[in-house]
């Protein structure tokens, strides 16, 4: 990924940081990573986010004044793709020039929609790129090695190629995976028996399984795996990593463009070929605002989880009963 990993102040306020690609939790590490950043520098500086497709010279303005706590601001534009073409201009002119006190982030997720702003953007000295590309499949245990020696830890070569067979080819979930290892073994390196002790019944099964009755709409069944898989040791965060993952299928499901090839179709909702008719029944039942709502919900769980919530279990349960509700029957 191009781009300052661990950016300071002086990298990202009174400049623009371009975040491009599909991977979107690679994405969201650099959004947080900038927000970090300005609230180290000023611990009262005020963060602010929009759509693209709710962008107008008017709105960036506002959300670029100082206000009367600070003048140190982090407003972060996401679906750059959907920016509405009268607004083009108003942002590379302010792009051309940023506000010193302001850090700007745009978020752009990949795909040709917007590619000409993007091209005229990544002219500007004042624009920083960062860009996440997918992962080839022999990339994901490297990614393992590396979020395990951020937590200052380090993994066999073998211990990480199983995790991934384990866990499976979501970053999430690999990260939860890791984070999880590292605080359970601190200062001890992660062997290949202990991700078996952990992850060998293969959580990610267990945890897709949930997610996948939660947005067919089978609440009695989705609470049933979901029992068995807390019984069976699954961790909390990989449920809701596999509940992200359902969301954000169905919600690409839904805004394709109609009449793709199947190939193009998968690739576009980010899914394997054999993974898209479940989606595609699976969205007859949801719609634009129900899953809205679902992703929502979901974000809020992820975040009571790793935030320690006194009861995972309940925190989950609960997600279940929001999701299997908000679906149509």
């Amino acid at each position: 990924m191009a781009g300052p990993s661990h950016p300071r102040a002086v990298d990202v306020l009174g400049r623009v940081t371009l975040v491009t690609g599909k991977e979107e939790f690679l994405n969201e590490r650099t959004v947080a990573a900038v927000r970090t950043a300005v609230r180290h520098h000023d611990h009262e500086a005020e963060v602010s986010e929009t759509q693209g497709s709710d962008l107008t010279l008017a709105t960036l303005g506002e959300m670029a004044a100082p206000s009367l706590f600070s003048s140190i601001r982090c407003v972060v534009v996401r679906g750059l793709e959907n920016l509405p073409e009268e607004s083009v201009a108003g942002l590379l002119d302010y792009a051309t020039a940023p506000a010193e006190d302001v850090a700007l982030v745009l978020v752009h997720g990949g795909g040709p929609k917007g590619s000409g702003t993007l091209t005229k953007l990544r002219k500007l000295s004042t624009v920083t790129e960062a860009k996440s590309g997918e992962l080839r499949p022999s990339e994901f245990p490297g990614f393992v090695v590396a979020e395990v020696r951020s937590h200052g830890s380090r993994i066999d070569p073998d211990a990480a190629d199983n995790l991934v067979q384990a866990v499976g080819q979501d970053l999430r979930s690999l990260a939860a995976a890791a984070d999880q290892l590292t605080n359970d073994f601190p200062g001890e390196p992660i062997t290949a028996d202990k991700v078996k002790q952990y992850f060998g019944g293969r959580a990610e099964a267990k945890s897709f399984a949930v997610a996948d009755a939660a947005f067919w709409g089978r609440r009695t069944v989705a609470l049933e795996e979901l029992r068995w898989a807390l019984d069976g040791g699954t961790a909390p965060v990989l449920v809701t990593s596999a509940f992200a993952g359902g969301a954000r299928g169905v919600a690409r499901y839904l805004s394709a463009p109609r009449g793709m090839r199947e190939a193009d179709l998968a690739r576009e909702v980010g899914v394997p070929p054999w993974k898209l008719r479940t989606i595609r029944d699976q969205s007859r039942g949801w719609t634009d605002g129900g899953i809205a709502r679902a992703i929502r919900a979901v974000a809020q769980a992820d975040a009571d989880v790793k935030g320690a919530a006194s009861d995972p279990s309940y925190t989950l349960e609960r997600l279940v009963l929001t999701v299997t509700g908000l679906r149509s029957s």
